[in-house]
């Protein structure tokens, strides 16, 4: 534990202290609110200006980073009023949060608009959106942190690996890219999306490799690809995701030649699988998810027993703005659990303790620094039957 501690220690120590950069009046505006946006907004902006131009300048900050939903906002005297609000918890959580940092801003309230009257303000008669192609600010479901075939991209470095070694590297290159959202979804008018994602992974080894004249140093062991089409939906605190995808499996032409005996033992651990996930958000702080899937075909070389389960926390504790680069950071902790019938219904466990880096409170792309630890089976291809166990240190940025 102590390493842990004393990483976590260390990342909480990132933020730096920038109020003898600041002038008396920027101190004051910010004494009441660590994380307010009057350091990266000009205080003059607002100055002596009216209540018209304060609503079309804060209608267009959320329009700028909140383009994928027609929010309104109306203002007067310090008070906004934000309509057409995400049926998303997370989302509207996220735009709240980012109103009552900027200067000026006294309270935020929602107003849910259920008819329209002939007295309403013209501004809350913006039309909602039938859809969005190619939404990109931000995914439905949020994607699972600490599962070791999550697309994002990372780098990592393993230790205590049997299987593939005791000194590697793991990478991978993934992201998710939505196709078209479609609004007020079904009758609980939340969002629903259809997407792909891609991903490989890879690992080399840097132990026990046979002398050549080449002078290498590592080997590839084996890389994963990864196609999916999930179609999620999100309302409230609630969001789902199901998805059809497909995982191949290839070893490395190095470890090949550096272990002939696997020319004749070469299986094929490729698979189509479909499953179904649900997540449920308690706070901004605490995030549990679980779901199932099923093993529809697999090569038959490498035959799949079908049903698996997973399921996961996420916390995140203790987040707070830095003022100087006007990014968030936050601390969090993420389990993910398999059982999988191949394995007898084992547990395989993945634990990961970091600090992740983000341009909006709570959704949009991050960048994660992490130590994790995997105790179970290994995740390798033709290796997934072993048990294995082993810690990485590395940086993650995707979703």
């Amino acid at each position: 534990m102590l390493p842990i501690l004393a990483t976590s220690i260390f990342f909480l120590s990132i933020n730096e202290t920038v109020t003898e950069q600041l002038g008396e009046e920027d101190i004051a505006l910010i004494a009441s609110d660590p994380r307010t946006r009057g350091d990266c907004i000009p205080i003059e902006t607002f100055a002596n200006k009216s209540d018209t131009y304060l609503e079309g300048y804060i209608q267009a900050l959320v329009d700028m980073n909140y383009y994928e939903y027609k929010v309104t906002v109306k203002y007067k005297n310090g008070h906004v009023v934000l309509c057409n609000m995400p049926k998303n918890q997370l989302m509207t959580n996220s735009i709240i949060a980012y109103v009552k940092e900027i200067p000026e801003v006294k309270s935020v309230e929602i107003e849910i608009v259920t008819s329209k009257t002939e007295d309403e303000p013209q501004h809350f008669e913006a039309p909602r959106l039938r859809g969005v192609w190619f939404p990109q600010t931000y995914v439905l479901f949020q994607p699972l942190v600490a599962d070791p075939r999550e697309p994002t991209n990372s780098m990592a470095y393993r230790f205590g690996d049997r299987v593939i070694g005791r000194t590697a590297a793991a990478v991978s290159i993934g992201d998710d890219f939505p196709i078209y959202r479609w609004k007020d979804a079904f009758r609980w008018r939340g969002d629903l999306q259809i997407g792909i994602e891609g991903a490989v992974w890879a690992v080399f080894n840097y132990t026990n490799l046979p002398d050549s004249e080449s002078g290498d140093f590592s080997e590839l062991v084996n890389a994963d690809y990864m196609f999916c089409i999930p179609l999620t939906y999100a309302f409230d605190k609630w969001s789902f995701r199901t998805r059809l995808y497909h995982i191949s499996s290839h070893l490395g032409d190095e470890f090949i030649c550096n272990n002939p005996q696997y020319v004749y033992d070469r299986v094929n651990p490729s698979y189509e699988a479909i499953d179904f996930f649900t997540s449920y958000q308690f706070s901004q702080s605490l995030r549990v998810y679980g779901g199932s899937g099923i093993i529809v075909h697999s090569d038959r070389t490498f035959i799949m027993k079908p049903f698996y389960v997973q399921y996961g926390v996420e916390i995140r504790l203790l987040g707070q703005k830095m003022l100087k680069h006007n990014i968030y950071g936050v601390p969090y902790f993420a389990a993910h659990i398999d059982n999988y019938q191949q394995h007898r219904w084992n547990i395989d466990a993945t634990y990961m303790l970091g600090y992740e880096f983000s341009k909006l409170q709570g959704v949009g792309r991050r960048a994660r620094i992490f130590i994790e630890y995997h105790q179970g089976y290994s995740w390798e291809g033709q290796f997934f039957n072993e048990r294995t166990a082993y810690g990485e240190v590395g940086f993650s940025w995707g979703f």
